[in-house]
């Protein structure tokens, strides 16, 4: 027992670093499948060093461990996250969530066959679970040296998470010898209600889903993401998975600002989706669209992003300088636009709204140089617009001098 004794006392030296990688794991997920309209519960711990160590000493004389990383191999959760599914069907969407945050290193799905144990009726405990490092390129600063931890990630319905720790419990960690054929029954029983209610879960979704459509608004975004998902999977005549949804809560709040928080009012935007939604996730199509409808829409949804800016975990990003530079930039690109649209011919510019990129390839008379620097600026414009990696104001700034200079070429190329 040497070996658990040596293991124990430096994992007791490490638990601040497990919990700490446990941490920036859930954080990143819980912002990313809020933000893509999954209901679910996600927390985080280091595991407990006296359970730690009661687990080794029982497992030490089967495993026979003759070193210290022998232990560390074998105990893959000494660092956990677990995900609490409000409806068992977006579990699809969290693998996808887990897949594009980090590097994945190995997946287990239970029950792990179809075999059911002796004595029971129902298959016990589902879930899966990943295996996962952060991203180094991702992590700034000190918090580099937690892409060396390993995470487990733990996805199930919260039905399940809650039979699960029951049973565990009990079964495991009996405080008085092992349990009666009697209690065993019951847990059984207690996990065919769990199994049961996760279809009434599934149906109480697909309820929920074919409201909105008939004739309800939005409540909130995750019944937008339930509603977009399902149409954009007919128009594109595919399934959309959560990696394709973007920013739901964006497009929910700017709806709103619109007045447009029915289904009928979003449909005809969803006309001109196209496939590549791993590019150009769907929110942000949408939300493309409803501004290349109307270019005074962009002060709305400005005032959108800042107050999703002021919710977000960076408050370094409030400087008044960096909104300022901001709106400088959009009034100049809108200017842009609007120009570049009125170009086109009164046919075209009357059908459904072309973005950017599709308007500069009817005009052809328009030179390569310029067309490359247009092109540069509208994804710094993208990545303003739907908050990603926003620069600081110095490069926003000399962006804005860059735009001025194109609409002045423009105006002098163009008739």
């Amino acid at each position: 027992m040497e070996i658990v004794d040596q293991f124990i006392a430096r994992y007791s030296k490490e638990y601040d670093f497990y919990s700490r990688a446990a941490q920036l794991v859930t954080q990143a997920l819980e912002r990313d499948l809020k933000e893509s309209g999954v209901r679910c519960i996600v927390t985080y711990r280091a595991k407990d060093i006296t359970r730690l160590e009661e687990k080794c000493r029982q497992r030490a004389p089967k495993k026979k461990y003759k070193t210290v990383e022998d232990i560390y191999e074998d105990i893959v959760d000494l660092a956990g996250v677990r995900i609490a599914l409000y409806f068992p069907a977006e579990q699809d969407q969290v693998e996808k969530a887990v897949n594009r945050l980090f590097d994945l290193t190995e997946k287990k799905s239970f029950p792990e066959s179809n075999r059911r144990s002796t004595g029971k009726e129902f298959s016990g405990y589902s879930a899966t679970h990943y295996r996962v490092r952060l991203k180094e390129r991702e992590l700034i600063g000190p918090d580099t040296r937690y892409a060396k931890a390993r995470v487990e990630v733990q996805v199930a319905s919260v039905l399940m998470h809650a039979w699960s720790e029951v049973e565990h419990d009990l079964a495991y960690k009996p405080l008085s010898g092992d349990l009666s054929d009697a209690e065993k029954k019951i847990l059984d029983q207690l996990n065919g209600l769990v199994i049961a209610g996760e279809m009434s879960l599934r149906m109480l979704q697909e309820a929920s889903e074919n409201r909105v459509a008939r004739s309800g608004r939005f409540l909130n975004h995750y019944e937008l993401a339930a509603y977009l998902l399902n149409q954009a999977g007919k128009i594109l005549n595919e399934p959309v998975g959560d990696s394709g949804l973007g920013r739901v809560d964006l497009l929910f709040n700017f709806l709103s600002e619109l007045k447009k928080e029915a289904p009928a009012d979003l449909d005809p935007y969803l006309e001109s989706l196209h496939d590549n939604v791993e590019k150009r996730p769907l929110s942000e199509q949408v939300i493309d669209t409803l501004l290349a409808e109307d270019p005074s829409r962009y002060e709305k949804f400005n005032l959108v992003r800042l107050h999703a800016v002021e919710d977000s975990l960076d408050p370094h990003s409030l400087s008044s300088r960096l909104h300022q530079e901001i709106g400088r930039f959009l009034t100049r690109w809108v200017e842009l636009e609007e120009y570049l649209r009125n170009l086109l011919p009164q046919e075209e510019s009357t059908r459904t709204v072309l973005p950017i990129s599709r308007v500069l390839d009817r005009l052809p008379s328009l030179d390569t140089e310029t067309r490359h620097d247009i092109d540069l600026l509208r994804r710094l414009r993208n990545n303003l617009v739907h908050g990603r990696n926003v620069p600081s104001p110095g490069y926003l700034a000399s962006a804005s001098d860059r735009l001025e200079e194109i609409i002045e070429r423009v105006r002098r190329i163009l008739p």
